[in-house]
């Protein structure tokens, strides 16, 4: 009987060790974020309009119907007079850039960001287990993650990652990397460093539809730092909850909406092409399918399912009436959207029925900074901490857009209130401007709409 009752007793043993495994697995599985540091350049980059208009003159490509269109996109894209642009671009060598160019402009952001990261945080960098760079449009030899290690001097056995071409939702891409890797690594802290290389692809051409590129991005980064050691707990802003990637490049139509091609005269540009919101508006609906279900409360899907039901019979306009629609606020705090542009940052808010409120994060980290590429979503992050709008359990719903076509979202929650001001401490009283964002191109420039402008005139500038 004693054999009988150890043979049936080990299996259950054996069960419950199984079960104790799995859940100390699962504690060391978190992804905290520690700290992050954007960068701002120095303030003799700033673009405001009158760099801007001798930056565009310097283009002898253009003709009246090139600064007629840029004139359009400038005064609309949102972005305000204290942007910062390429070292190379300000001062005025975008028509030959060189390698010591694309290597100034990615080391001043990147080894700007770390030095300040390791000081506030007090972590050396021989303590890094990981780190993920990704700079979409730079990807020299030996790699930037390897030039890093050798700045800093990290250990041999660091887990090193180096991502290009992977467009302005990199950072996302490189925080599911870091999140994967935790659970095979205990106790780990990991970097990510996210920026791109503006000066040495400035196009110089005049294709419109590459000319936007211009109109938007900007100079600008961010280096993280996380960990999944749950002593260290105590000390994260961050713990992500949820992260899902969305990839539409099976189609040919979403793939070439947002690429890096030579126009027809060589030159060489980022072409975003009138698809670009159809692919984001797919590929976005697409992520949110998955990521709802595990954002929203079981109320909210309930009521929702219970107006679908009653679709059949009713009228498209009376179902508006009654709330056809997820409110998105039931179980999201903040919004973080990538400032990619004010047709990005409205189409989210249409698609979420967001208030001003609630995209003025986005709106005001593109009128100061621009669109920095993969940097962008900290800038926003950023912002939001300095108005001290981030307090203690809070949810943070982080929405990202890149060349792909690809969609990354993710759900964070704030682990304690945060009121560091970051980047924007300098700035942040006088934002949102109590104007509104109004843009000195339209007073000064908007003769050249003139339809009896002299060509003599533009050259004269």
């Amino acid at each position: 009987m004693d054999l009988f009752m150890v043979l049936c007793f080990l299996p259950l043993l054996f069960a419950f060790s199984c079960i104790c495994k799995m859940v100390l697995q699962w504690r060391d599985q978190g992804c905290y974020m520690l700290a992050y540091e954007c960068f701002r350049a120095p303030e003799d980059r700033k673009l405001d309009t009158e760099s801007c208009a001798k930056i565009v003159l310097r283009n002898k490509n253009l003709g009246l119907e090139e600064y007629r269109f840029l004139l359009k996109t400038i005064v609309s894209s949102g972005l305000g007079e204290e942007t910062y642009g390429p070292p190379n671009v300000v001062a005025g060598r975008e028509e030959c850039p060189t390698m010591a160019d694309a290597d100034f402009e990615t080391n001043e952001i990147i080894f700007d960001t770390l030095d300040k990261l390791f000081a506030s945080t007090g972590v050396s960098p021989s303590e890094v287990d990981i780190l993920v760079v990704n700079v979409s449009l730079f990807s020299p030899s030996p790699s930037l993650a390897a030039r890093i290690i050798n700045r800093y001097k990290m250990r041999e056995n660091i887990k090193a990652f180096n991502l290009a071409g992977m467009g302005c939702s990199a950072s996302l891409i490189a925080i599911d990397i870091v999140q994967r890797l935790f659970k095979t690594y205990k106790e780990a802290f990991a970097i990510v460093v996210s920026t791109e290389s503006m000066g040495p692809h400035w196009y110089r051409g005049k294709e419109k539809s590459m000319l936007l590129s211009n109109c938007l991005f900007r100079a600008g980064g961010c280096s993280m730092l996380f960990t999944n050691n749950r002593a260290l707990k105590h000390r994260a802003i961050l713990r992500l909850k949820y992260l899902f990637r969305t990839h539409l490049g099976s189609s040919d139509e979403a793939y070439e909406c947002c690429t890096q091609v030579e126009d027809e005269r060589g030159y060489l540009g980022f072409r975003l092409t009138k698809s670009l919101t159809k692919a984001a508006a797919q590929a976005f609906t697409i992520n949110l399918r998955v990521l709802v279900p595990k954002v929203l409360p079981l109320k909210e899907l309930l009521r929702y399912l219970i107006v679908a039901i009653q679709q059949t019979k009713t009228s498209s306009q009376e179902l508006e009436a009654v709330g056809l629609h997820l409110n998105f606020k039931a179980g999201v705090d903040h919004f973080c959207i990538h400032p990619g542009g004010r047709a990005v940052i409205d189409g989210v808010g249409k698609g979420l029925r967001l208030n001003e409120y609630d995209l003025e994060p986005a709106r005001m980290a593109l009128h100061r900074f621009g669109n920095t590429s993969a940097g962008g979503l900290w800038y926003v992050l950023g912002y939001m901490e300095a108005k001290k709008r981030l307090k203690k359990g809070d949810r943070i719903l982080m929405i990202s857009f890149g060349a792909g076509f690809k969609c990354n979202n993710c759900l964070w929650e704030v682990m304690r209130d945060l009121d560091g001001g970051n980047v924007w401490k300098d700035c942040i009283e006088s934002y949102p401007p109590k104007t509104g964002i109004l843009n000195p191109f339209v007073e000064k420039y908007s003769w050249i709409n003139d339809e009896h402008l002299s060509f003599v005139r533009v050259l004269d500038l």
